[in-house]
């Protein structure tokens, strides 16, 4: 039976889906208990998954008994469990902050996030090129509806531009994936790093053009500069739960450019080893740059929690572009902290406007909350952590990227994380200051804010003491993990030699 448990994350959300949409109207308990159930079921999964990843095997599932590299096969190895399990930590936050009232604005909510859930965890299995073209389909179509879910101009607004620039980027995949199919004769990430080394000579420029144009599209998903301008109106505009949710879409797009260039495009690549290096390198220090300014000049919460998503995705992308396991290792102890961070900053934007009214979550003076000190307390915490001040996550996070900068790479890395982080900090406490100082005139307004929405916030916090407490073994963690990334040829091995046993 274990071995099936590889499918499950793909599986579970799937069948969760059907059951929430055959039911579209009404039942609205069932849907609730239906959607928490599975999400609850999935995070043990996943706990199942990283123990399982946590030994270092390498493990796979062939659907349909189709032995790789002819068949559909889903893989599992440490990145990938950690990624789920990120996911699923995210996923229960944000479905029972939903399930205090904002999953009835629409008829769809829950079906719509559990086929989110599928189409994420599909792509951080999958080992087939096209299939993670699938998986981002999957999880694109759902985040279109989840987008617009509960209507309103500016939402409309913000999907045109995210549904616009992503089915690009899906054309532009598509074709990426052709060209390196015509090249290498094979779909499969395993088997194309296989053949990637043998490539004749006279093919490596085709090659180098599907790889690039594959880079511009996981940046695009990753919101890279000069490719993130969608982003802080798609996600400030998004229901609350959905734009927490969003905070790991992002990482998608990291994930996707860590798992590809790292296994088709390592060292035994010759002459194409590394040339997604620079490209990263530059780009993120831009992007790292440019979200720093940005979060100085936000005028909303929940845009000001947008941008500090793009200083995530920034540093995130550095920490690639060093191409080093000291700093891949730091890197995903920061992806950790800063996915769930962020996704609950996103969920305490949305209680801190519900207490507020009509100012909402505008940077403007307004009337006291009636629940004031618990907000301000969980912004601080929140704050502190995301803007890396110890002693919580952010500051170690942010310390171990520094601490992997290597030579020259000082010079860039450390004025901008130490800058963003000021900025940043600044922003925040401008925020902060607006939001609980400045608003103390008048009567107390707002109503009382429901136990999930409390619990959900709480529970995606609580990673910024936590990966403190428990940085030795997350640590460890990472550190195997950017090792096992580092050596692809078990990989390797695990597919393609040993595929005649039966997973």
């Amino acid at each position: 039976m274990t071995q099936h448990l590889i499918v499950l994350p793909v599986v579970l959300p799937l069948i969760a889906g059907i059951l929430l949409l055959y039911q579209r109207q009404g039942l609205v308990r069932y849907k609730r208990w239906v959607s928490v159930v599975a999400t609850v079921l999935l995070l043990l999964a996943s706990i199942a998954l990283v123990t399982k990843a946590a030994g270092g095997e390498i493990t796979y599932y062939a659907l349909g008994d189709w032995q790789p590299p002819f068949g559909i096969a889903l893989v599992l190895d440490r990145l990938s469990a950690l990624m789920l399990l990120v996911t699923s930590i995210l996923a229960v936050g944000a479905v029972v902050f939903a399930c205090a009232g904002d999953d009835e604005k629409g008829s769809n909510f829950h079906g719509l996030f559990q086929w989110q859930l599928m189409g994420i965890n599909g792509a951080f299995l999958t080992g087939d090129l096209f299939n993670l073209f699938v998986f981002f389909e999957v999880l694109l179509l759902a985040s279109y509806a989840l987008l617009l879910h509960g209507g309103g101009k500016a939402r409309i607004q913000a999907s045109v531009h995210y549904v616009v620039l992503n089915l690009a980027g899906s054309s532009l995949f598509l074709i990426a994936v052709g060209i390196l199919y015509g090249a290498t004769g094979t779909l499969n990430m395993a088997d194309m790093a296989q053949r990637i080394g043998d490539l004749p000579a006279e093919r490596e420029g085709l090659v180098t053009a599907g790889a690039l144009m594959l880079l511009v599209v996981f940046g695009l998903k990753a919101a890279i500069l000069p490719l993130y301008f969608w982003l802080p109106r798609a996600y400030a505009s998004a229901p609350a739960p959905v734009a927490a949710l969003f905070a790991v879409m992002t990482k998608v797009g990291i994930y996707a450019i860590l798992r590809v260039y790292s296994l088709i495009f390592s060292d035994q690549a010759g002459s194409l080893s590394a040339l997604e290096q620079p490209w990263v390198w530059w780009f993120g220090l831009a992007t790292l740059a440019i979200a720093g300014v940005s979060v100085l000049a936000a005028r909303d919460l929940r845009l000001l929690v947008a941008y500090l998503v793009l200083v995530s995705v920034g540093t995130l992308l550095v920490g690639i572009g060093m191409r080093t396991p000291q700093a891949v290792s730091a890197l995903l102890y920061y992806l950790i902290h800063t996915t769930l961070i962020t996704g609950a900053l996103f969920l305490l934007a949305e209680m801190i406007g519900q207490q507020r009214g009509k100012t909402s979550t505008r940077l403007v003076r307004g009337r006291p909350m009636i629940q004031g000190a618990g907000l301000a307390l969980m912004f601080f915490v929140g704050a502190i952590a995301v803007a890396g001040v110890p002693p919580f996550s952010g500051a170690l996070g942010k310390a171990l990227m520094l601490n992997a900068a290597e030579g020259d790479q000082r010079l860039w890395l450390w004025p901008l994380v130490l800058l963003s982080s000021l900025a940043a900090l600044i922003a925040l406490s401008r925020a902060g200051s607006t939001l609980f100082w400045r608003s103390h005139r008048g009567n107390a307004s707002g109503k009382v804010l429901p136990r999930q929405q409390w619990f959900a916030v709480i529970w995606l916090m609580s990673a910024a003491p936590l990966m403190v407490i428990f940085a030795g073994p997350v640590s460890e963690y990472t550190q195997a993990t950017a090792a096992q990334l580092a050596d692809p040829q078990p990989l390797i091995q695990t597919l393609l030699h040993d595929a005649g046993d039966t997973p």
